[in-house]
């Protein structure tokens, strides 16, 4: 049975759970780091605890502390019963069990909340929202996206995708994006359509299995680097290398 969400929820995710999520090594963590789509994570307040200096953009953002916090509690519950309702589709490793995952995300959220209005007034939490974002060239070193591209395949179109991935990498010069299925527990339909278009646009990328799996079999993220200079926003691929899985891939 597949998890069934009218929009995207601001659900967020920990510091130790972006670096299992994202393969992050000591020498990453040191980047400039920008989180994508980060909702109420306490990736940045964590982060900025150590005195490290990450930016996260969210639509999100444009609400108050009090308007996010109550956000996340009307939809919870029903998400927790969903996960309860089908406890063969979730594999806990990482999280021991709901219960346990329910009181990380409202931890997470807590620490969140304690650092969004300071956080905010220093820059580090940006109202932006894909697939363009108010950010020059080359910005960061690292652009994360956790939970939400990919993961909502059935709600934003292979366009949005693909405008949404060249976007952030314009902006950095590697993007890695977390989990790979959709919320039915299928690889993304528009995965390698995407990889194709971006290996034509003269991206590398990478696939690598990850030590965090919640959805089962969602234990993948990828990876994708540039080696030339960042593609314009707007920018359509040459005739010789035009892809057009889009017309595959619609929402029906």
């Amino acid at each position: 049975m597949a998890m069934q969400l009218d929009q995207v929820v601001p659900f967020g995710r920990s510091l130790d759970e972006y670096q299992a999520m994202f393969s992050l090594s000591p020498d990453d963590l040191g980047k400039k780091i920008i989180g994508v789509a980060d909702g109420p994570a306490s990736f940045n307040a964590e982060m900025y605890a150590q005195g490290r200096h990450v930016v996260s953009a969210d639509p999100l953002y444009a609400f108050r502390a009090a308007e996010i916090e109550q956000r996340f509690y009307t939809v919870v519950d029903g998400i927790m019963r969903q996960i309860n309702e089908t406890p063969d589709d979730w594999v806990w490793t990482f999280h021991h069990s709901p219960e346990q995952l329910r009181g990380r995300r409202v931890q997470a959220l807590t620490h969140f909340l304690e650092d969004y209005e300071g956080g905010k007034t220093g820059g580090r939490y940006v109202i932006g929202e894909l697939p363009r974002l108010n950010f020059p060239d080359e910005r960061f070193q690292l652009a994360l996206c956790s939970h939400f591209l990919f993961l909502y395949s059935d709600h934003f179109s292979y366009e949005f995708h693909r405008a949404a991935l060249r976007e952030m990498l314009r902006i950095a010069r590697e993007v890695r994006v977390f989990p790979l299925l959709t919320l039915a527990l299928k690889p993304s339909p528009y995965l390698m359509p995407l990889l194709e278009d971006l290996a034509c646009d003269g991206y590398h990328h990478e696939i690598r299995t990850v030590p965090y799996e919640l959805q089962r079999g969602g234990n993948q993220m990828l990876c994708i680097k540039r080696v030339g200079p960042p593609v314009a926003a707007g920018y359509r691929p040459s005739e010789q290398c035009s892809r057009e899985p889009c017309r595959q891939s619609r929402l029906v």
